[in-house]
């Protein structure tokens, strides 16, 4: 058996999500109607980025109105789009992150993706990092390869604790000496899984959860990383909410 590393993606190695940057270019490249954005995301994004709004609500809007507007797409537009976004925004990543992967696969660790993102950005993510393998949430496709609308998500807790266990079985992985990334609550079941889990930049909901867990209040590392400051700290640090 062997160590790994399970890292999530958006808000964890990337700075915002991957869906997101997909859906601005889809809408750049006049692939879906901007209207979608203005009638339904533009009030809920600004009030997000005002924190007068929630980003998990908004997150949900946005995934609602992004598997929506790509109904009855083909494969070979969204692979476009998707190059296109790798190729422009795939380096904007925390470094902190960034730097854990490289240590993990310098240690000989397998280094595993779970993350709710499309399962195509995912894959891109995976083969630019070198990335042993990934699991994201699926875009079913009909005969026509044109999307169907269905979908099998991977950004809930329990979703990911399925794609763990599976990837745990697959790779023979000794999760006492794994490590697990993640900076919302629907990575909290890796981080019970794992010997040592570590909050990138985490919510409060995140945080919270980690506290009240006698467990993981001893054994989880917190990484807050802001310009070019990485803050290592503990669960009991003080903090203002």
């Amino acid at each position: 058996m062997k160590a790994a590393a399970f890292f999530d993606i958006d808000g964890t190695l990337y700075r915002d999500s991957l869906m997101i940057e997909h859906f601005k270019k889809l809408l750049k490249y006049e692939v879906v109607n901007e209207a979608i954005w203005h009638t339904t995301l533009k009030e809920k994004y600004e009030n997000w980025q005002k924190r007068r709004g929630n980003y998990d609500d908004y997150m949900i809007d946005l995934a609602e109105a992004y598997i929506d507007s790509l109904i009855g797409m083909e494969k070979s537009k969204m692979e476009f789009v998707t190059d296109q976004v790798i190729k422009l925004q795939g380096d904007k990543v925390y470094m902190s992150t960034r730097d854990r992967i490289t240590w993990h696969q310098e240690q000989g660790h397998d280094v595993f993706f779970i993350s709710g993102a499309p399962e195509y950005l995912v894959d891109r993510m995976a083969n630019k990092y070198g990335i042993t393998d990934f699991v994201g949430t699926k875009y079913l496709m009909d005969e026509n390869e044109c999307f169907t609308g269905q979908v099998i998500r991977m950004w809930d807790s329990d979703s990911k604790e399925v794609a763990l266990k599976s990837l745990v079985k697959k790779y023979d992985i000794d999760l006492s000496q794994s490590y697990a990334y993640g900076d919302t609550h629907g990575d909290i079941t890796m981080f019970k899984h794992v010997g040592h889990p570590v909050a990138i930049n985490p919510t409060h909901e995140l945080l919270t959860a980690i506290r009240e867990d006698e467990t993981l209040r001893q054994t989880a590392q917190i990484i807050v990383e802001r310009k070019d400051v990485i803050y290592l700290l503990t669960p009991d640090c003080t903090t203002t909410r």
